[in-house]
């Protein structure tokens, strides 16, 4: 499969990123790691196992390590892979359902541990203003079963048959070169992660390509290795800032103001119920940034919140 290149872009992998290349190399792909400044073992696993790495000395973010594996790589097909991801089969199948007409991007089925399907995480609608105003708000988390959740997480699909889809996770997606170029790859200014293969898809969707979902091609994803190192803090600062990106990318001036007060008011809601849970003020200071965060794009827009510079 010499015209398939596979990304994988690494933070403090160590832990997963052996199994992960072992059961990559077995497909005959390309391979390419993108190490961003990880402070583990990450680099030394990867070169004993023959596998081209390219390492950074700072963190480039999620989709600044893709660009960079995609320029890399001269292959036609790319398949995207979490470090935390592990081929069982069928990198083959999305190669041929990648090869379709008009398909720019096909994602496979991500079981866990025991072998169950992670629906609700491995195929999602694309988010709109209401769908986001739900989750900051905390509505998605104490009505789950509400419509606007349901459709999101494609609780109402077939997660056995495969079909055309919105929006398949990043950690297991194979799309095309060509594809990648024509929007101008991955939006480095979701900084360090979140949403940005989002909109990434959807910035392919609205150029007229299908995005497919064929579940014969498997991997086992564990999930939030990285991410679990970070502190509740800079993950709500980096995840917020992300959201509020994507708003001001996507939607109507009318509805990202919706989604920066929805962001305001949540993030009232759960500075009162994190105090209480937690019996300390940590919660204020955290959302507190996040408050301010929303409070500026709601009065002067997108740009002047870029110039915030998260950490």
């Amino acid at each position: 499969m010499m015209d398939v290149g596979i990304v994988i872009v690494t933070h403090n992998s160590g832990e997963e990123i052996g199994a992960c290349l072992d059961a990559a190399l077995r497909t005959g792909a390309q391979i390419i790691v993108i190490d961003n400044a990880s402070e583990d073992a990450t680099a030394s696993l990867v070169t004993e196992r023959g596998v081209r790495l390219l390492t950074s000395v700072s963190n480039l973010g999620f989709a600044g390590g893709v660009n960079q594996g995609v320029r890399a790589l001269g292959t036609p097909f790319i398949l995207l892979l979490n470090p935390d991801a592990v081929i069982q089969k069928g990198v083959d199948f999305l190669r041929e359902t990648c090869s379709a007409p008009q398909v720019a991007a096909v994602g496979g089925m991500l079981v866990d541990e025991s072998g169950t399907p992670q629906v609700g995480f491995m195929l999602r609608r694309f988010p709109t203003a209401a769908m986001l105003c739900f989750e900051t708000l905390l509505i998605n988390r104490l009505w789950p079963c509400n419509r606007l959740n349901w459709q999101y997480r494609c609780l109402d699909l077939d997660h056995t048959a495969p079909g055309e889809v919105e929006q398949p996770a990043g950690a297991f997606l194979m799309f095309r070169r060509s594809a990648w170029e024509a929007v101008g790859g991955l939006d480095e200014r979701f900084h360090p992660l979140w949403f940005e293969d989002v909109d990434f898809l959807k910035r392919i969707k609205d150029r007229g390509h299908r995005i497919c979902y064929d579940p014969r091609a498997v991997a086992k994803h564990t999930g939030g290795h990285s991410i679990r190192k970070v502190s509740l803090e800079f993950r709500q600062l980096y995840w917020y800032g992300s959201l509020l990106k994507y708003s001001a990318k996507h939607f109507s001036p009318v509805a990202e103001k919706a989604v920066c007060l929805a962001v305001i008011f949540g993030s009232v809601l759960r500075t009162v119920l994190g105090v209480s849970h937690q019996r300390s003020l940590k919660p204020i200071a955290v959302y507190g940034k996040i408050v301010r965060l929303a409070g500026r794009q709601l009065f002067f827009g997108q740009r002047e919140v870029e110039e915030l510079s998260l950490p």
